[in-house]
């Protein structure tokens, strides 16, 4: 992911840092993984197929799902997970 992000296009930049080494003051998007969210909690894009421990830290989750199967199946379990719990959840469709 911070690769994709500086090379995006050659002339715009998306301002990122890793989790744990780029302040967040001057870094809007900080890319991490693993179990702590570091203190961050405004929006997670989970691009995992498990839902992180620390997801309700956040005021919002974005779960990107695309049209393969196996991700499409387990993006569906993910959603049962928050539904189930009383979640409240948008769907987008991007074509």
């Amino acid at each position: 992911m911070d690769t994709l992000l500086w090379t995006f296009r050659d002339r715009s930049f998306v301002p990122h840092g890793l989790l744990g080494e780029a302040d967040s003051e001057t870094n809007p998007i900080l890319i991490g993984h693993g179990t702590d969210a570091g203190g961050e909690d405004d929006v997670l894009i989970n691009l995992s197929s498990a839902i992180p421990e620390f997801f309700s830290n956040f005021e919002r989750v974005i779960e990107p799902v695309d049209s393969d199967p196996a991700v499409r199946d387990a993006s569906r379990e993910r959603y049962r997970f928050y539904r189930d719990r009383g979640y409240p959840l948008n769907n987008q469709r991007i074509a």
